[in-house]
């Protein structure tokens, strides 16, 4: 199986391509400087694994949730690829690749990532045997207070929203086992879901691509203070 992988939902700039059973991988935490990185990154890995964007089999798009201008700079990469090389795109979760990195099977992991505004993206995952992230709830847009998901949970907190935000780290203390140093999604997180949602059919069309924003999803507004 031939894959690309490309997130640039956070801070971070992540590319990655599986060439059979070989791994070629780029990551690099920049601010504001994706559309200079992304494309370059792909170019270095695809040298490298000695194919072409028509050799694979999809791209492997990490959706979010992230901010607008982030999420438009690898959905459009991705789409302008698939395009190309008449390929389909497997968006996976950014958020379930940062939950990935962390933690055994059994363990419940809660990710966040900065929303500006006071806010942060929210995602709960529990990983199953394999050490996949199946999500415990909707990724949604979370303000600065307690979470009633994590209740008793014992969760393994990641991601680069506990960091920008320490109030909601202080708010969610007595719910959380350990706070990991993983921030943003890894390229290699980003494969593995990628390899089992095109091995399950989850693909769309370049044209259908469509990046989870939340904050202009009016179904995931802002919660209540509980």
């Amino acid at each position: 199986m031939n894959l690309l992988a490309l997130d640039t939902s956070s801070l971070a700039c992540a590319v990655g391509l599986v060439a059979g059973e070989t791994r070629h991988l780029r990551h690099a935490e920049e601010a504001r400087e994706h559309t200079r990185l992304l494309l370059p990154m792909i170019r270095d890995v695809l040298a490298e694994g000695g194919l072409s964007p028509a050799d694979l089999d999809a791209i492997v798009l990490g959706n979010g949730p992230g901010s607008f201008i982030g999420l438009r700079i690898a959905a459009s990469v991705a789409a302008g690829l698939g395009y190309a090389a008449g390929r389909p795109i497997v968006p996976v979760s950014s958020m379930a690749a940062v939950a990935m990195q962390v933690g055994s099977p059994g363990d419940t992991v809660a990710v966040t990532q900065d929303a500006h505004m006071n806010q942060v993206y929210l995602g709960l995952y529990r990983l199953d045997e394999r050490g996949v992230a199946l999500p415990a709830i909707e990724e949604c847009l979370q303000p600065v207070v307690p979470i009633p998901e994590l209740r008793g949970q014992a969760v393994i907190a990641a991601g680069a929203g506990w960091i920008r935000y320490p109030a909601l780290l202080d708010a969610n203390r007595a719910d959380i086992r350990r706070l990991s140093d993983v921030q943003f999604p890894a390229a290699t997180a980003l494969l593995d879901l990628g390899a089992r949602a095109f091995a399950a059919g989850a693909t769309v069309a370049p044209d259908a691509i469509r990046p989870a924003y939340l904050r202009h999803d009016v179904a995931a507004v802002p919660r209540a203070t509980p």
